[in-house]
């Protein structure tokens, strides 16, 4: 069984100007394989905690290691940034083409994808998320869940090795529910989800974890074998 650790987190701190520090001295590790639910309070810094994984926020102290390297500086980042798929809470903050084609060719082809490759890219990521034929689409005249299926399927376009799950669930109906659940189940990656809904995250995760005055502060234990 692969254990390795791929994401690293020691004494995170990080504060939003003229606001208290939001995390205080985190810390957390990933391993291959695992499954990590991230509760709290809105506002406790889950989101912060994500983006500053990626680099999308740099914290005024501590270490952060992906894929056994410290990374500090925007460039440490670019790897990262191809490897760790972020889906953003905001499906907005994340789908800026005008089709939903383009939308999700966008990473591949910043990848070194073939454009003869993208087409088929595309359609098996709907296919994943349950939007077969949205193609053509028009981005900004989908629903809200239609946004956050295809914003997922984005991400998983460009095959990453660690998934950071912002509210992946938030808005769907049922039916694109239990298909995210199975579909979660099903994929290989290491991931870590937020999420509100803890019966979402008994189901789809192996620990899960608990965010509180800025730091991991409880352990609820394992969820699933």
């Amino acid at each position: 069984m692969d254990s390795r650790t791929l994401i690293t987190l020691k004494n995170l701190t990080f504060g939003y100007p003229q606001c208290e520090p939001v995390l205080k001295e985190a810390e957390l590790e990933i391993r291959a394989g695992e499954r990590i639910g991230l509760i709290g309070a809105i506002g406790s810094g889950k989101t912060t905690l994500l983006h500053a994984i990626v680099g999308l926020l740099r914290p005024d102290r501590g270490t952060i290691e992906v894929f056994d390297q410290a990374r500090q500086e925007e460039r440490d980042f670019w790897e990262v940034r191809e490897r760790v798929g972020l889906l953003f809470q905001d499906p907005d903050d994340q789908l800026f083409c005008p089709t939903v084609q383009e939308d999700i060719a966008f990473g591949p082809l910043n990848q070194g994808k073939r454009r003869s490759e993208i087409e088929g890219i595309v359609h098996r990521s709907l296919g994943l998320v349950g939007l077969e034929g949205f193609e053509d689409r028009i981005t900004h005249h989908l629903s809200g869940g239609e946004k956050r299926l295809v914003s997922l399927a984005a991400v998983l376009a460009m095959e990453p090795d660690v998934l950071l799950l912002d509210e992946p669930e938030n808005g769907l109906d049922p039916p694109s529910y239990e298909r995210i659940r199975s579909l979660l189940l099903s994929l290989p990656q290491a991931m870590i989800i937020v999420s509100h809904n803890v019966e979402f995250l008994q189901a789809v995760t192996t620990r899960c974890l608990r965010l509180e005055e800025g730091g991991i502060k409880s352990h609820l234990g394992h969820l699933r074998n």
